[in-house]
């Protein structure tokens, strides 16, 4: 059997700083100065764009809303009310930045500069592995006063592209552990065909119901028979406009995301592991072209839920404990 042709390489992206990774058929692009973002994978054999990439002249529209390209990262994600953080006893204050909702909106490492560890290949894939060392000369550490390190390892083979997220305390302090993804999936991926050639399914459960001001109530909201769909055999991404929250349930033992093109029959599976219990759809208002499946640890606004952490995930971690999960995205 012939070996993957791998290669890991310093370069640019539309003037920044990138890591590119090969292996085979596959290419992958990680922005390090720009919230450790993977902006980029793409099948060159067939000439699939699986992620939303900034095209040429949109980096600036990029490096302003960093959220809606690739697969930013998000600490802590989404929502939190007036900004304010309650966490053993204290309460952290973050910026409002949103106003239509008053509240904070994605935490701070998806702006954020990360440091290159390694790169490389081997034989079978090539890889990269970026960090964030938060402590006191971090920029965040202002907002949230905990040392710990987030460190992001990606590795393309022929087997797709796989994600390895860790994240240990360094400090002294029982620290949140509460971490997504807001990654922006192409619909359409594949040149020639159209948004209306695709279904989604995800493994959703319950949906919350959210207040006007986008935080969940605690209740559950009944499924439509579109949200049946989207959780069974699947339905157009742009069905209704979403930004919808849910209970994550895996399905034979995993926790994914299916986006399937009817037209060739190609479908990219996004595994995220079962660490992340809830996910968020959110598809721009039902403007075909991409949309956000958003694997997330918590609730939003969870640490002012009063239901039990388990089951919101609302996860810490003591000082010196590691938490860690592997996602995968690959075409079948």
């Amino acid at each position: 059997m012939a070996q993957t042709a791998a290669n890991a390489f310093e370069g640019t992206f539309q003037g920044e700083p990138a890591v590119y990774l090969k292996a085979g058929k596959y290419e992958a692009v990680m922005l390090p100065g720009v919230g450790g973002n993977l902006i980029s994978f793409r099948d060159t054999e067939s000439g699939y764009r699986f992620l939303r990439e900034p095209a040429e002249g949109e980096m600036e529209d990029f490096k302003s809303n960093p959220g809606v390209y690739g697969i930013p990262v998000l600490f802590p994600p989404n929502r939190y009310e007036d900004g304010l953080f309650p966490w053993k006893g204290e309460v952290y204050r973050f910026p409002v930045n949103e106003a239509a909702t008053n509240n904070h909106l994605h935490g701070f490492l998806h702006t954020a500069g990360w440091q290159v560890e390694d790169f490389g290949q081997t034989k079978l894939e090539s890889y990269v592995t970026v960090k964030a060392a938060v402590d006191e000369q971090h920029p965040a550490f202002q907002y949230l006063p905990f040392r710990f390190t987030v460190r992001l390892t990606y590795k393309l083979s022929d087997n797709g592209l796989s994600q390895h997220l860790f994240v240990k305390n360094d400090g002294d302090k029982e620290i949140p552990c509460l971490i997504a993804f807001h990654t922006a999936v192409n619909a359409p991926f594949a040149p020639g065909s159209e948004a209306k050639d695709y279904k989604v399914k995800l493994t959703i459960g319950e949906r919350w119901e959210m207040s006007p001001r986008m935080l969940p109530t605690g209740s559950y909201q009944p499924l439509t028979e579109d949200e049946l769909k989207l959780k069974g055999e699947g339905v157009y991404p742009f069905y209704a406009s979403m930004d919808n929250h849910y209970t994550a349930v895996a399905q034979n033992g995993r926790n994914r995301m299916e986006l399937t093109d009817e037209k060739l029959g190609a479908t990219l599976v996004y595994d995220v592991g079962t660490s992340y219990k809830q996910w968020m759809i959110w598809n721009n208002g039902a403007t075909e072209g991409f949309f956000c499946p958003e694997p997330q640890i918590n609730l939003v606004n969870a640490p002012k839920s009063d239901l039990p952490a388990e089951e919101i995930g609302l996860f810490s971690l003591a000082p010196g404990e590691i938490w860690e999960e592997t996602s995968r995205l690959y075409l079948k």
